[in-house]
Formats: C-alpha cells, structure tokens, sequence
C-alpha cells in the first residue's frame, strides 16, 4: 500500500493598499495557501474570505499561483501538511461551514464616517471612548476560526 500524496499548506499574508483606521496597524489580507503542484513552483489553491465588514465577507477558493511573485506579497509560512485524498473537497465544505465575517460598520451620518456598528436593530454607533467589540476580518478568520477548525478536522496535520 502507498503513502497518501501530500500538499504543504501555508499561512500568506498580503499587503492592503489602504489600512483600517479603527484596527491596529498594519493588517495584512490573510490567506491559507495549499501548494497542489509541484512542476509549476508555488502553484495551488487559495483559501480565503474576501469582501469588507461593510457589506459583510464570504468564502472563496480560488487557483493561486506562486505567492512570493504577488506584487502585495508579505509572508509566508508553512503552517503543516494535508493529503491529496478528498482534497480540495473536504476543505471546501468544512470552510464553506464556518461563518464569514459578517457587516460590523455602516456610515454614520452624524459623524459623516464609516464606524463600527454598536447594534443593528435599530442602528446605533458607540459614543466616543465607549468600548467596542473587536473587529473580525480575514486574519482573525483564518487565524482563530479555520486553522483550528482544519486542525481538529485531522485536514492540517
């Protein structure tokens, strides 16, 4: 019996061209990244959610090629391995499961800015030095929410 193929997966962050003033700086646009091919260097699939917490994120997996050429290019780590069996699949459908970062800010036309929300219904902003609910983007996502999550599902060894 053969040893199941593997892809290295890798943790990417990416250049923003504009930084979040309510979110400490600098953010980078997080993505995991697992290296299917091997012929071509650094090509494979892109996991990530994309969108803003204005209109509200969602997940997407899209084919990469080699991120260290992407002009917005950071860092790269390897973050583990995930066999080839089922693959891009069971990923996909376990990704596809957790929630994406929803809307957290609208305009404020008292302010005339987009702030964070402090409730929906109805709409009510924060007063100056109140505390706030941290902000949840694609860092946070692929960090607390689906590295652990792909981890726990044996998809990241």
């Amino acid at each position: 019996m053969s040893t199941s193929k593997i892809f290295p997966v890798y943790k990417v962050k990416l250049k923003l061209a504009i930084q979040d003033p309510d979110m400490p700086s600098p953010r980078y646009h997080t993505i995991l990244f697992v290296q299917t091919n091997a012929q071509t260097p650094g090509s494979g699939i892109k996991h990530h959610v994309t969108g803003d917490i204005v209109t509200g994120m969602h997940y997407e997996a899209a084919e990469y090629h080699d991120p260290e050429t992407d002009e917005n290019f950071f860092s790269k780590e390897l973050i583990g391995h995930t066999r080839a069996l089922n693959y891009p699949k069971n990923w996909n459908d376990i990704l596809k499961s957790i929630p994406a970062p929803p809307k957290q800010k609208a305009f404020n036309k008292v302010t005339m800015r987009t702030e964070p929300v402090k409730s929906w219904d109805p709409v009510a902003f924060y007063e100056p030095g109140e505390p706030r609910r941290p902000l949840v983007k694609c860092t946070e996502w692929i960090e607390d929410q689906a590295i652990p999550t792909l981890i726990n599902a044996g998809l990241i060894q």
